[in-house]
Parts: structure tokens; sequence; C-alpha cells
């Protein structure tokens, strides 16, 4: 019973040391770097007669503060577009959505500084899950002429898959999303039926070819399941870099 126990403590105590050792680093890949792509122009695409609007242009209606969801939303709206509050915090929807088809427009400043990941980042939470960034993220920054690691560049499923080119326009231009979302799915006992999966189109250019995903979003750490509600806000981020605030308009959804 005692080689039991001390068995049993060891393997806790090795998992326990291996996770308080883990770096964000460990989940950054440098290579392969997508290859550069110049796109035509983005998709400027107007919503469907049948798509759910989630911003119009002039209000924040449809919006709420992610870490206290009583609250509205509180980013800037002006000119038909809305900017980040980087004091604010996240904001996502109030409506839950399962499978979609998302469209959405950004902008990267034009007087953007900064580099890395410090430069212009934000992020599209396909699916929030909880507070904070717990969710599934795809990478929103600039990443025109700013070198990063390649699974957190524009067009990432973050820290997961990177995109398949590199198609990010100037700051000071417009920029597209699509994405065709597909939530995961869980069996009554709490494990996966199916995974989630994501198909990308970035200024009309697909990034993002139907990949399975391996689970929420893990800055450190690897990415895994746990059982959720298939139907969950959306949600984008206001990232905490010292960069100057990027924005967003035409934001619509179509349920699957």
């Amino acid at each position: 019973m005692k080689k039991i126990a001390y068995s049993i403590f060891a393997l806790v105590a090795s998992a326990n040391m291996a996770t308080a050792q883990a770096k964000h680093e460990d989940t950054e890949f440098y290579t392969p770097v997508p290859p550069v792509v110049t796109p035509t122009s983005a998709n400027f695409a107007a919503p469907p007669k049948d798509a759910v609007v989630l911003f119009d242009g002039k209000s924040l209606n449809n919006w709420v503060t992610t870490n206290d969801t009583t609250k509205p939303a509180t980013w800037d709206v002006s000119g038909g577009v809305m900017t980040v509050n980087k004091t604010g915090g996240n904001i996502q929807t109030k409506q839950s959505f399962q499978d979609y088809q998302l469209h959405i427009e950004w902008k990267i400043p034009s007087n953007i500084t900064g580099t890395s990941q410090g430069r212009g980042n934000s992020g599209l939470f396909l699916a929030s899950i909880g507070k904070g960034d717990a969710g599934y993220e795809l990478q929103i920054m600039d990443s025109y002429n700013n070198p990063t690691y390649v699974n957190g560049q524009a067009g990432s499923v973050y820290k997961q898959y990177a995109p398949l080119v590199n198609p990010n326009l100037p700051p000071g231009q417009w920029q597209s999303y699509d994405v065709a979302w597909k939530a995961p799915r869980f069996n009554e006992d709490g494990s996966l039926l199916s995974p989630a999966r994501v198909t990308v189109f970035f200024n009309g250019i697909l990034v993002q070819n139907n990949v399975e995903l391996k689970g929420p979003t893990q800055y450190v750490g690897q990415p895994s399941y746990k059982k959720h509600n298939p139907a969950n806000p959306i949600k984008l981020q206001a990232h905490g870099d010292k960069s100057e605030p990027i924005s967003f308009r035409n934001i619509w959804i179509r349920p699957a």
C-alpha cells in the first residue's frame, strides 16, 4: 500500500512540476513562414436577408462586457465603426450561436506602432466559453511586414494552426474574415463526440481549410476539451498591448 501511495504521489508531483514549468514559448512556432499573397481587395459583403446583424455601425446594443454580462459593451462607436476600448475589456454578443457563417471587417490604424504581438493585436473568439480570453480564438493583428510566431499571426487559429498564406493588407485599409464554424459536440458523460472545425477566408483568400481544433485556445500549455454548451457568444478581444486600438464594422452571422 505504501508503494502504491508513493507512486501515485510521484505521478501527481511529476505532472504538477511539468505544468509549473510550461512556458508560452513552448507552443510558438516560427517556421515554415506562410507565403505572402496580395489580395485584390477584402470581401465587403453586405448581410444577406437571413443574416443576424451583430453590428450595423450605429450602436453596441447586441453586445455586452464579457467579464460582467449585465453591463453593456463600452467600446467606442463613431462614423459607422466601433473601435476597441482597451480599458473596457473584451466584449461579446448577447446571443449565443452554435454552427454558423460569420462575416467581420477590421482595420489596423494607419498610425500603428509596436512590433510582433504588440502591434494591432486583437482576437475574434468563435465561441466564448467564459470570462477573459476563454474560448476559441482566430487571431487578429497587424501581420503586414510584421514577423511573429506563425501560429500567432493574423489568420491563425491562435497557438494551433498557422494560416496557409499571408494575405494581409497594409495598415489603414479595411480587411475581412469570412468564417464557417462548426461547434464541438460532447457525449453525456462529458467526453468529446466531435471536435470543433473551422474554415476561414481572409480578404477572400482561404487561410484555414476545415481544420480540426484541438480544444479551446491556451496561451500556455496544450489545448484540450472539457464539456461546455455547443452554443456560445461571439467575443472580440481588447488586447493589453500598447499599440493604437483597431476598429471593426459590418459584422453579421448566419446560423447554420
